[in-house]
């Protein structure tokens, strides 16, 4: 096939794509606008249910949109947020015959002799790719992530139809400007699409992490890896939720362990795995007891400016010790603007929600008296109702992924009812951290890894 040719069938597939997502969102949209946008028929649980069906029928990477979109605190309404959350990130999985034509394209035609074995019926599917299990030629087990055909014509469709769902929340009534918001996510879902990207975030969280013998990350085989194909060395391990009945010292390791691989490379580096779902991560046992975690998944991985890293620690400390003067600092590090007592106060509800646990120093659960799926639903409604008052405020970009996956980890917990004392173990990642520190190790990490710093 020419280049041409290729490219002609992109644009068709772009177009496809943009059809099917424009005419099943769009329709929702319609049927909501025709309603009472202010009052209860354009927010009741039929529309809610139409929209998330809507977007079901289309699988794909929309379904990881709409998923990350519900666990971002009021960027959409709770009724939208609860359907959304439902979705199941799954596309159908290509067959035997694909799956060879697939891998023929990413490895030549001689693919198969490079592998000892190859199991052509996938382990696992997700939005962009499936998994399938093989070995090396030396019989060592390994994950080859093959991404489906077409996928970047589907997510430029997609990202192009987020703004549909984001303006019937701003019709709404929204008191959060997300156009950060929409910023954010399709820098994150497009760079998902690059597997040698992956490959590198692998090898930053290996640096990162090599000294910390509870978190395991895989070792990828480059040689066998392409930017739409992934082979990384398999990783044993058992779901989180199938330990939820183990004793408490075993949750409390499997929890400790979830703790560090989130906050060690952040408070560190500057680094946060961005995807909270429990799919990313299973339990490794030696002995027959649960010792940690294998981290599995890395696409979804945001990178700060360090600055922002230093406004995480100055507003914990600010809280920490009544010091009014350095929780406003850390706002104003992280760009909010025309900051009064009165939002200072509106923002602090959620700050205290998120820092709660981290500032009392004493062993308890991460919250009492919430499901998984409700962790931190209240309080972003007092911050909705509080904000209402004074018009949309634009929320940096740097908190999407932040507190998503502070979100994410506080479910993990409240699913193993963890029981730590998250302030001694917060204390001690922060411990002699400046921000010259972690813009040097940041530095020499992304290096190594063959990533670059982001922009201040």
């Amino acid at each position: 096939m020419s280049e041409r040719d290729s490219e002609a069938n992109r644009l068709s597939a772009r177009a496809a794509r943009y059809a099917r997502v424009g005419a099943n969102v769009g329709g929702v949209a319609a049927r909501i606008a025709g309603a009472r946008l202010f009052g209860v028929e354009g927010r009741d649980a039929s529309n809610a249910e139409a929209l998330a069906k809507a977007l079901g029928g289309l699988k794909g990477p929309i379904m990881k949109v709409a998923q990350l979109i519900a666990t971002i605190p009021d960027v959409v309404p709770p009724e939208y947020a609860a359907e959304l959350q439902k979705l199941q990130s799954q596309a159908p999985p290509m067959g035997a015959a694909f799956v060879k034509r697939r891998m023929m394209a990413e490895l030549g035609p001689q693919w198969r002799e490079r592998f000892g074995e190859f199991d052509l019926k996938p382990a696992a599917a997700a939005s962009l790719g499936q998994v399938h299990r093989a070995t090396t030629l030396g019989g060592a087990p390994l994950a080859c992530k093959l991404q489906y055909p077409d996928m970047e014509s589907a997510v430029e469709a997609d990202i192009a139809q987020l703004e549909v769902l984001f303006a019937l929340h701003r019709r709404m009534g929204a008191v959060i400007d997300t156009s950060e918001i929409a910023k954010e996510i399709g820098a994150r879902v497009r760079e998902e699409l690059d597997y040698r990207r992956e490959a590198r975030h692998i090898a930053l969280y290996r640096a990162i992490l090599a000294d910390t013998p509870e978190v395991r990350v895989p070792a990828v085989e480059a040689g066998l890896s392409t930017r739409r194909l992934l082979t990384m060395h398999w990783l044993d391990g058992s779901p989180i939720l199938s330990h939820r009945q183990d004793g408490q010292a075993a949750r409390d390791r499997i929890s400790t362990a979830m703790f560090k691989a989130w906050w060690r490379p952040f408070s560190h580096h500057g680094v946060i795995h961005g995807d909270p779902h429990l799919g990313n991560y299973t339990v490794f046992s030696e002995a027959g007891e649960p010792d940690g975690i294998n981290l599995l998944d890395y696409g979804c991985i945001r990178i700060f400016p360090t600055s922002f890293v230093g406004g995480v620690v100055d507003l914990y400390q600010g809280l920490r010790d009544g010091e009014e003067a350095r929780v406003v600092h850390a706002y104003e590090t992280w760009g909010f603007q025309g900051l009064t007592k009165d939002l200072v106060d509106t923002l602090n509800i959620w700050a205290r929600f998120i820092y709660g646990p981290l500032l009392e120093d004493r062993t308890r659960r991460i919250a009492e008296d919430v499901s998984p799926a409700e962790y931190g639903r209240k309080q972003a409604f007092q911050v909705h109702q509080a904000l209402k008052r004074r018009g949309p405020v634009t929320v940096p970009r740097e908190f999407v992924f932040m507190d998503r996956a502070a979100i994410g980890l506080g479910g993990v917990f409240l699913h193993l009812d963890a029981e730590l004392n998250f302030h001694r173990l917060f204390e001690a990642e922060i411990e002699r951290f400046s921000v010259e520190r972690v813009t040097e190790r940041q530095g020499a990490a992304l290096t190594a890894a063959g990533l670059s710093a982001p922009s201040a």
